[in-house]
């Protein structure tokens, strides 16, 4: 019985402190906060707020490829030229990549924004990285490298590839801008642009300014769901001489839309190739575009374009934009340019010729 006793005790005694120990072991922790990114519509799709901030972010871009082949539309010879007006006979090819980087936030003095865009591109064995967007937004007023506002305030021509082979726009500046929002459609710019070396038509010229005095731009526009009414002027400071742009947007149904656009440059006669304006790109006094786009599907969009410059040269372009899947499209495209003016006699004396048929195929995967 004493035996038993003490076993059943030791038992016992065993069972007691394990279940103590046991008890004291277990400590259920609490799970830590997780904050999940959140949808941010304020600014529309694809933007999300920035984990512990109040500033709403867009990440996108796209992938592309280009391959053209037959004349070089803009200058009359083989399409590869490069250096050579003649070419080497075979196609040319351009891979690019551009991730863009939009990131807002509200304040007391309204929208702040920044934007980047980034390009990276392959083009016939040579690499290129490029930041042709970069700039921060407070309200109306902006600071950065833009497109240059004599083109991207009215709008690039047409919906074409090679939209500028009469050329409208004057490239990429560090500029400076306000810009006015009535919020009745009507707006208005004021602006000063810094120039750069940039490519006219088929020579390069140096359009940065050499004193404190910028290159100065003003504009307005008036936008109504049935189109909208455009105009810009541009001051170069360099050669005192202006540009300018009317254009007239029409939008006939929900499918179907169409532009014209004149623009006029001053004094053209009596710049030479190394005096030009920042504010005009095309060759001669004057010129003009028209264009219309046409959604023949849900899924295909035909777009055509024509341009005329007062020294002579005509220019067409067509195509048919097709998204084989969602986010995924491609684009065949015919251009054709009729030579005349300063512009054939460079062409020819470089072995070129007075006209040029030019077709060219892009493969395009936004996201």
């Amino acid at each position: 019985m004493n035996i038993k006793s003490l076993l059943l005790g030791s038992a016992a005694a065993l069972v007691a402190v394990t279940g103590a120990h046991a008890a004291d072991a277990v400590v259920v922790a609490e799970p830590e906060a997780v904050e999940y990114v959140r949808v941010c519509d304020a600014y529309g799709k694809g933007f999300f707020y920035i984990p512990g901030t109040e500033t709403c972010l867009k990440i996108g871009g796209y992938l592309r490829a280009d391959v053209k082949g037959g004349d070089d539309v803009y200058k009359g010879g083989h399409v590869n030229q490069g250096s050579d007006p003649d070419g080497d006979g075979t196609y040319y090819m351009r891979t690019r990549a551009t991730v863009r980087f939009d990131a807002r936030s509200e304040t007391e003095l309204g929208t702040l924004r920044s934007y980047i865009e980034t390009r990276f591109q392959y083009t016939n064995g040579s690499n290129a990285t490029e930041l042709p967007q970069a700039y921060i937004e407070l309200g109306g007023f902006r600071i950065g490298v833009s497109d240059a506002i004599f083109g991207s305030w009215t709008g690039a021509a047409g919906k074409v590839i090679n939209d500028d082979v009469i050329n409208y726009q004057s490239g990429v500046s560090n500029q400076v801008s306000y810009t006015f929002n009535a919020g009745n459609g009507f707006s208005a710019i004021i602006a000063a642009e810094q120039g750069r070396v940039q490519g006219a038509s088929y020579f390069d010229n140096d359009y940065r300014i050499d004193s404190y005095m910028p290159h100065v731009l003003v504009g307005a526009k008036f936008e109504q769901s049935w189109g909208a009414i455009s105009g810009v002027a541009g001051y170069d400071s360099k050669v005192e001489e202006f540009g300018g742009k009317l254009r007239l947007d029409v939008k006939f149904t929900d499918t179907v839309s169409a532009f014209v656009m004149g623009g006029y440059q001053s004094n053209y006669d009596d710049a030479a190739f190394g005096a030009r304006n920042w504010y005009g790109t095309w060759e001669g006094d004057w010129a003009i575009w028209g264009g219309l786009s046409a959604k023949v599907s849900s899924k295909a969009t035909v777009n055509a374009q024509v341009a005329y410059e007062s020294e002579g040269t005509w220019a067409a372009t067509g195509n048919l934009a097709y998204e084989l899947v969602p986010g995924f499209t491609i684009t065949p495209e015919v251009s054709y340019t009729k030579f005349d003016g300063a512009r054939k006699d460079y062409s020819i004396s470089k072995g070129g010729n007075d006209d040029a048929w030019g077709g060219m195929i892009r493969f395009q995967r936004n996201f």
